[in-house]
């Protein structure tokens, strides 16, 4: 409410209280409680704006225009293969909620998904199998499998950003630690890499519906260990890991009864 000098004499002008503006109500101090509030307020807004693409504009400035993302999903796991997944985002046709495809839960990953494969310049997944993960290692399958996956680019990147590992391709690369949380690029990768993986971990279910995979997709979970223990290892588990190295020992779990003494 203001006040209009008009409607008052001189002295009752004087008088009158002061009009709270905008600036004098910053200035007012505030209760801790509210203060609080207002800091949580604030860091929970930063970490949702974390995934931007700061990246992807920052190497367009220095001349970069095809630039592909790249992603990993299932290295952790002790079935199947770990699929990777490289996406080109169209820089003119913004997908909004794209996160960390672990931070998303499973019905918000198909609905983007399925708007990457719309709107997207370029995708491709590939995947790397349990044998060969075996025979190479986990980092290098997964590795591997993004370098398959960059072939299936209808556009060849000039540019790669890459969740904390590097390709042996001769391309530029950019490496980020916690990418497929800071770069939309990479993490569009993420989510078709998941979405991927878990289609096909329903899949498996139905072949070995001894494991539970629809639950626990191939992971270390309590119940997929004690499978592992009940029924021993699949052909597609992975056997350099050590729970199921374990769980593919005859003697694993067994037990001797003692034997009397003569």
């Amino acid at each position: 409410m203001t006040i209009d000098p008009r409607s008052y004499s001189c002295q009752e002008f004087k008088n009158a209280a002061p009009v709270e503006t905008t600036k004098s109500l910053c200035r007012r101090p505030f209760p801790s409680f509210v203060r609080k509030q207002a800091k949580c307020v604030l860091e929970s807004a930063g970490m949702h704006r974390q995934c931007s693409s700061r990246f992807e504009r920052e190497a367009r400035k220095c001349g970069w225009q095809r630039i592909a993302g790249l992603d990993e999903a299932g290295r952790g796991s002790l079935f199947g293969p770990v699929v990777a997944a490289a996406v080109i985002l169209d820089p003119k046709r913004r997908i909004v909620g794209l996160d960390d495809s672990k931070k998303l839960p499973a019905e918000r990953r198909e609905v983007l998904a399925l708007r990457i494969r719309e709107h997207a310049l370029a995708w491709g997944v590939a995947e790397v199998d349990a044998r060969r993960i075996d025979a190479w290692n986990i980092y290098q399958a997964s590795r591997q499998a993004m370098s398959q996956a960059l072939t299936l680019l209808k556009i060849t990147p000039d540019y790669l950003l890459l969740d904390a590992m590097r390709l042996d391709e001769l391309i530029e690369q950019k490496p980020l630690i916690h990418g497929n949380a800071r770069s939309v690029s990479i993490a569009a990768a993420s989510i078709l890499a998941k979405v991927e993986r878990d289609r096909l971990m329903l899949e498996w279910d139905q072949v070995y519906p001894q494991y539970g995979l629809r639950q626990h997709k191939g992971y270390a979970t309590p119940d997929h260990l004690a499978a592992l223990r009940l029924h021993g290892p699949s052909p597609h588990h992975r056997f350099s890991f050590a729970p199921v190295r374990d769980a593919s020992c005859w003697a694993a779990g067994a037990t001797q009864a003692a034997l009397p003494l003569t």
